[in-house]
């Protein structure tokens, strides 16, 4: 899926000038496997991600995402981190600051495909076949493995 309109629209009345968006990160296990994908914009590997629409709440938008991206229906289990993104700035001058939230999530059915065009290739991959994936995802990925630990966050100082 590409930009969504809601963004768009705020584009039109913003410009390029710095747009705070919240999205998620959804870190999807099965069988001791994780799930990963090839983006298709940059190359890069890295768990589903995308961001939340107005009104929706972040748990369902990971959820979404699995399913939108790789044609996989997920549950989302629990926050494992919330973290800001650096700044960034999209080729068009877009600039964006992402609050990502990082869902915990078991694989429930469906077979990973890419399904709308934003990954070229995805699957779930044993953790030791991480070595493509950026340190910033494989710490996702670590802060999700155990099932009970509270969400891990900076700040509150």
């Amino acid at each position: 899926m590409a930009t969504p309109d809601f963004v768009l629209e705020l584009r039109e009345k913003i410009g390029t000038a710095p747009l705070p968006l919240v999205g998620v990160t959804a870190i999807v296990f099965r069988d001791e496997k994780v799930l990963l994908g090839r983006r298709a914009d940059n190359g890069s590997w890295q768990p589903v991600s995308g961001i939340v629409d107005p009104g929706e709440e972040p748990a369902d938008a990971a959820v979404r995402e699995c399913l939108e991206e790789a044609g996989i229906v997920v549950r989302a289990e629990r926050l494992a981190l919330v973290h800001q993104i650096p700044r960034i700035v999209y080729a068009n001058g877009d600039q964006v600051d992402y609050l990502d939230l990082v869902f915990r999530c078991t694989w429930v059915s469906g077979d990973p495909h890419p399904a709308d065009g934003e990954l070229t290739e995805v699957g779930f991959y044993d953790l030791g076949q991480m070595t493509e994936v950026a340190p910033e995802h494989v710490r996702k990925v670590a802060l999700a493995i155990a099932e009970d630990d509270p969400a891990t966050f900076r700040g509150g100082r």
